[in-house]
Formats: structure tokens, C-alpha cells, sequence
């Protein structure tokens, strides 16, 4: 594997990522942003689909959600309260692809994607 994710000590620990990625390998995947198409409206449900849509993106490229250095979250509209639909959607996710990894996050509050139905889309940095 060539990322191993740390918490720092000096950094709070986070639950749903890790604070740092140390990447080992030689070769970086960059996935563009994935949302879910034919999924209804729901932040959960759609996070689930973009997990599988990374996944799949990262299998053509040789690799998986093991091999995340960084994801990106823009959602549309973002506040606090929509914690627990990312989270049922990142744990469905993860489920699906069959990892347990927590990589670096950053999430984004935006206006506004590509088509109106679209709540999320999430973006992976890889390297193998």
C-alpha cells in the first residue's frame, strides 16, 4: 500500500478521516469529481453512488479506496444538519467498495453543480 494515513497528536482526532497522508508510491490517480446519476434527490443516497463511482474509477486505474490520499466533498447547499446523510452515505459507501480507510477530507459548501438534481460530488487523489 502506498498511503499510510496518521493522526497527529498534536491535531484533533477526527472520527471520519485521518489528519495526514504519507504517500509512498510512484504513481498518482487523480479522479475527477463523481456525482450519481439516476439517484434520487437524497444526500445519503447520493454519496453512497459517488463512493461507488470513485470506486470504480480507481479500479481502472489499477487501484482502490486503500490507495486515497485525499478526497474533496462539494455539496450544494451545506449545513451542519446534513452531517448524519453524509455520514450514513460515506459508511454505505465505504461498505460497497469494501474499505474501512478514512483519508484526508475537505468538505465544501457550494451553490450550486452541474444539473439541479446532483447534492454532492467527491473528488480522490490517489497513489499506487
Amino acid at each position: 500500500m502506498a498511503v499510510t494515513l496518521i493522526n497527529v497528536p498534536e491535531l484533533p482526532e477526527i472520527d471520519v478521516y485521518h489528519q495526514v497522508a504519507v504517500a509512498s508510491g510512484t504513481k498518482l490517480v487523480f479522479v475527477a469529481g463523481q456525482v450519481a446519476w439516476d439517484t434520487e434527490p437524497d444526500l445519503a443516497a447520493q454519496v453512497e453512488q459517488c463512493y461507488v463511482n470513485v470506486g470504480a474509477a480507481l479500479a481502472a486505474a489499477g487501484g482502490s479506496f486503500d490507495d486515497v490520499a485525499k478526497l474533496n466533498f462539494s455539496v450544494v447547499g451545506w449545513t451542519p444538519d446534513q452531517m448524519p446523510a453524509l455520514l450514513a452515505g460515506i459508511a454505505r459507501g465505504s461498505a460497497k467498495v469494501g474499505t474501512t480507510a478514512k483519508p484526508p477530507a475537505t468538505l465544501i459548501g457550494v451553490a450550486a453543480l452541474d444539473v439541479p438534481e446532483h447534492l454532492v460530488e467527491i473528488e480522490a487523489t490517489a497513489v499506487l
